[in-house]
């Protein structure tokens, strides 16, 4: 039976995909990796392939889709299925990366709450009756992991290069799934995935922002099974 392996967000942990990880480990090995050790996404990546599988299926959301498109890319093989959820094909902007330098400044000053809470948190999430329940959830992912995790996703966000070509390689099934309201990843973006990759399914997921495992966990459990099911 091939695994899953779910690959989180920046500062977030397994628990961004708790009740994905609940809903299929009686279906199927689920494995989940820390992206905390290494300030690029090829380390990452590297490490990954160094501990995983010979064979598996490959969902992450946000910087984890980034770091799947890496593994992808250094080992197509390897990977059966692939899920790429409220994240970003393309290499980071030079306006993106301007404005990240203050945020690393403020956090290497002892301010990753704040950071946390005024510049990041507010972006992610909308406005459902779960939003308060998992923003607390997320500061406490992010607290959990410290200010050197922040520093070290931080630099391999900035220097990541465009999968692209990855992508439109790649012939295995795909899910591209992002939540509707979604402000950083926005629909463009998965639109662009979608039509860069041969098999995929496109699922935009209502009610959700940045983080639709959580925000709609069942309608996002739903479309991860169909994806991981489909023949």
């Amino acid at each position: 039976m091939i695994p899953v392996i779910f690959l989180p967000g920046m500062m977030c942990d397994a628990r961004l995909f708790g009740p994905q990880i609940n809903a299929l480990s009686g279906r199927m090995p689920v494995m989940t990796f820390p992206l905390s050790r290494h300030d690029s996404v090829q380390a990452m990546a590297d490490d990954i392939l160094q501990n995983a599988p010979a064979e598996f299926a490959l969902a992450g959301l946000s910087m984890g889709g980034i770091v799947a498109m890496e593994v992808l890319r250094q080992a197509p093989e390897r990977v059966s299925r692939l899920a790429l959820l409220d994240t970003n094909p393309l290499a980071e902007k030079p306006e993106v990366k301007a404005r990240r330098a203050p945020q690393i400044a403020a956090v290497r000053d002892g301010n990753l709450r704040p950071v946390m809470r005024d510049e990041m948190k507010p972006s992610y999430l909308s406005d459902g009756p779960n939003r308060g329940a998992i923003l607390d959830l997320c500061m406490a992912m992010a607290t959990d992991l410290g200010p050197d995790v922040f520093l070290r996703q931080s630099q391999a966000l900035m220097d990541r290069p465009d999968q692209s070509a990855t992508l439109t390689a790649y012939t295995g099934k795909a899910l591209v799934l992002c939540g509707q309201e979604d402000r950083l990843c926005p629909i463009e973006r998965h639109q662009l995935m979608h039509d860069l990759l041969p098999d995929s399914a496109l699922e935009i997921i209502e009610g959700a922002g940045h983080l639709p495992t959580l925000e709609q966990p069942q309608k996002t459990t739903a479309a991860l099974i169909r994806w991981l099911e489909d023949t």
